[in-house]
């Protein structure tokens, strides 16, 4: 059945070898990606095939212009340290007509990647030292691209992370009750009401210079990093759709919210829920062992900020799209969005607790 659904898009990349299979890879929240094997001179050759989704890239064609212009510069980075780029750096092959997506009939968009073999993204974390690997290729990524002249990046999300403007489209979602949900939603609506002027804070920082803007990554979950199958080292981050301006309190936190969580980011089970603090200061270890050399102290110390504002706003969002009727995320349920929510929001309180304490493992690390 998949294959029908791709193999007249097949034909449009430069694939080598003879189709063996495809299998849908289904972790990510927006687009569609498949795992293509073809077989060449008796060996497997692997490729990544994805469908972009148009409902939330209006334009992928920007999104495309920021990956190929970032990763022939994590390319260059790479290779004037010393440093093979082969399997630590995506890499998007051009369609048959040198394109850097193709575009069927129907006007979806379609792009492929080299696939990496022998690494695994994984949904949580299986080993505590994968987390501190996971803080260290991500501070590796920000390394890379610290001189990337940011201007140059399209915004291809406008205002992702601009926590004030998300909250007033929640505001709009409520007001507008496409899905006829809000009369069930008062105390979850409170909460994020009770919250608003925290959310705003990064915004407020960049605006007024107080923080510096810089490439990033925007989706840094431990499934958008290769962990090495034999080393257990991340090698390379992935899902770059997401790469733009912005600040490095939202990398940080959304990869501690993510990936410190004692529980998956759907668990109905509330009471399951909590920030593992030994998993904060492994990923915090790893990501500081790259970026202390260019972020500077201050806003190294306004790191636990990302986590407390990066978990506020997507709980936010899941709520929100739970009331628009879940236009944005896939949903496996119709009550998937608001169990997302509730287990972010379950976070986001057990975070609030542990400030002081994250904050005293970041002076620690200073030292």
């Amino acid at each position: 059945m998949l294959y029908n659904d791709i193999k007249g898009i097949l034909p449009h990349f430069p694939f080598e070898g003879r189709f063996v299979s495809v299998s849908e890879m289904s972790s990510g929240n927006i687009n569609n990606t498949y795992h293509l094997v073809y077989r060449k001179n008796g060996k497997d050759v692997h490729y990544t095939l994805q469908h972009i989704n148009r409902y939330v890239f209006h334009e992928p064609e920007k999104v495309m212009e920021n990956i190929m212009g970032v990763t022939e510069y994590l390319k260059k980075a790479m290779e004037k340290e010393g440093i093979n780029p082969d399997r630590r750096v995506l890499a998007p092959i051009r369609t048959r007509d040198g394109e850097t997506m193709h575009i069927d009939r129907n006007g979806d968009y379609w792009r492929s990647y080299h696939f990496i073999d022998g690494a695994t993204p994984y949904d949580a974390v299986k080993k505590p030292e994968h987390f501190y690997e996971v803080g260290r290729i991500f501070g590796v990524f920000q390394k890379h691209l610290c001189d990337y002249p940011v201007s140059q990046l399209n915004e291809t999300i406008p205002d992702f992370h601009n926590t004030t403007r998300r909250f007033y489209a929640f505001v709009a979602a409520v007001a507008a009750d496409k899905a006829g949900r809000v009369e069930e939603l008062e105390d979850e609506i409170e909460f994020f009401f009770e919250r608003r002027k925290t959310m705003g804070a990064i915004v407020r920082m960049l605006k007024s210079g107080a923080l510096a803007q810089r490439v990033t990554h925007n989706d840094t979950k431990i499934n958008n990093v290769l962990i090495d199958d034999e080393t257990d080292k991340a090698i390379c981050v992935i899902d770059l759709d997401t790469v733009m301006p912005g600040s490095s309190l939202y990398d940080f936190g959304d990869a501690i919210r993510y990936g410190a969580s004692t529980a998956a980011e759907d668990e109905e089970n509330v009471d399951k829920i909590a920030l593992d603090m030994n998993l904060f200061r492994m990923f915090t270890e790893g990501f500081l062992s790259e970026v202390r050399g260019f972020l500077p102290d201050d806003e190294i110390r306004l790191l636990p900020l990302g986590v407390q504002v990066i978990t506020c706003e997507l709980a936010m969002r899941f709520l929100t799209d739970y009331i628009d009727g879940d236009l944005y995320f896939k949903v496996r349920s119709p009550y998937h969005n608001l169990i997302r929510a509730h287990a972010q929001m379950k976070l986001l309180t057990d975070i609030e607790s542990k400030l002081d304490e994250m904050n005293s493992i970041i002076e620690e690390l200073l030292k």
